[in-house]
């Protein structure tokens, strides 16, 4: 056990023009995408964090959109990027059972392990989506008197929960379809 992190770029990409390898190519290419205006994100949100320190210290006068923005830009980071962490199998894994058990005993782990994630992300998804829903019908806002809507968050969160979802769901296919690496 070398206790390096487990972290392969596109770990999962199957090759071949089939399907499976079309929507993982599809899917790497919107996670790159995402990835990038995530890193803009988090730029941007450490700018406002800066710009209101400044304001609030140095020139004494309030600020009251500025905290809201940063952490709606972070919600998007973090969200819209899971399903980048996932495609190269860096979220946080055990992997002390990968040495103990036997080679189609670790598949069948890790099978497990992917179906029983989708089907938390699928739920988690599907809840945002009912949060996004909610937000956008009722209008609401946040308590805040800059009182942005809560359907960006929520839409946000939904969104990358989906992404996740569908992830997970491309690795689940590739590893029964016999083409996990």
């Amino acid at each position: 056990m070398s206790g390096a992190p487990v972290y392969r770029e596109n770990a999962d990409l199957p090759a071949g023009d089939g399907l499976l390898a079309r929507a993982a190519r599809a899917l790497a290419a919107l996670n790159t995408l995402l990835m990038a205006l995530a890193g803009l994100a988090a730029v941007a949100a450490s700018l406002v964090l800066s710009y209101s320190v400044l304001v609030r210290y140095i020139l004494h006068a309030p600020t009251y959109w500025q905290d809201e923005a940063a952490v709606f830009l972070l919600v998007g980071a973090t969200f819209l990027t899971a399903a980048f962490v996932q495609e190269r199998r860096g979220h946080v894994g055990i992997e002390a059972f990968a040495e103990l058990l036997s080679p189609a005993a670790n598949r069948i782990r890790l099978a497990l392990v992917d179906i029983a994630s989708f089907a938390f992300c699928a739920f988690f998804a599907w809840k945002s989506w009912t949060l996004f829903h909610e937000a956008w019908v009722d209008g609401q806002v946040t308590s805040s008197t800059w009182a942005p809507p809560l359907w960006i968050p929520y839409s946000l969160m939904a969104a990358g929960m989906t992404l996740l979802s569908l992830q997970i769901a491309l690795q689940i296919a590739v590893a029964f379809a016999g083409k996990r690496p």
